[in-house]
């Protein structure tokens, strides 16, 4: 790798650094896809499972005051957790790619009907009965690919949570999914010595980025965060179906 393609990580895991700081969520998206074309995706998404692990107990523990109902967080995590382990095994054995398009085009209809029916969100109910499936799903995502956004992003946007109680959420779930993954990796022989030393490299780019999107977001109103949601969400879904049309 020259000094071109470290500069390329090193941006893109800054920029990623800047979406988690904003959002709770983000930095995988940007970051493992770079990674990917620099090594390979089993490697990337090993290499940012420890920044994953370290940067979300940050943010946890920054925004744990706004955690409010520890049911939804748990089940989340919990399923979450379950899944990745799925999904670890997948990533060892098979190509996920055409699964992330599918989800990606999902993601793409739930964004057309936020659009136009704004005002909708999922209530008390189908919060019970929703959770512990988004969970799974998006714990198989983060274990196949190394991003579950497409599925918990877009059920945490449905809720329409605060900003705070957003990143408090996501933060716990990302943080089950991450450690499991770890143990998973290991246990499969692709998280080595060596990855698990370059993943406290990559860490240094993200810090960096998330005060400069905390910032950021600070100055922003609820209704704007859930635009950049949106966007975020539908970045995500165009390159799940890019990288699904042309795998």
């Amino acid at each position: 790798m020259d000094m071109a393609d470290v500069l390329l990580a090193g941006m893109a895991l800054f920029v990623g650094g800047i979406l988690k700081g904003a959002t709770g969520a983000g930095a995988p998206i940007i970051g493992v896809p770079i990674l990917a074309m620099l090594f390979n995706v089993p490697t990337a998404v090993a290499l940012f499972t420890i920044p994953n692990l370290l940067t979300n107990i940050s943010q946890g523990w920054q925004f744990r005051a706004h955690l409010g109902r520890m049911g939804l967080a748990t089940t989340l995590a919990l399923w979450g957790a379950l899944g990745t382990v799925v999904g670890s095994v997948l990533l060892a054995v098979a190509p996920a790619t055409l699964l992330m398009a599918g989800v990606g085009a999902v993601v793409l209809s739930y964004i057309a009907f936020r659009l136009l029916r704004p005002e909708w969100q999922l209530g008390a109910d189908a919060e019970k009965r929703l959770t512990a499936p988004a969970g799974l799903v998006a714990g198989v995502l983060q274990g196949a690919g190394g991003i579950s956004a497409p599925v918990s992003i877009t059920y945490l946007n449905a809720l329409r949570l605060e900003r705070p109680r957003f990143i408090a959420t996501i933060s716990i779930f990302f943080c089950a999914m991450s450690l499991v993954q770890i143990i998973a990796l290991a246990g499969l022989g692709i998280m080595t010595v060596q990855l698990t030393l370059l993943g406290f490299v990559t860490l240094g780019p993200l810090l960096l980025g998330m005060p400069v999107g905390n910032w950021l977001a600070k100055r922003v109103s609820k209704e704007a965060f859930d635009k950049v949601i949106l966007v975020l969400l539908a970045g995500i879904a165009g390159k799940l179906l890019f990288d699904g049309l042309i795998a």
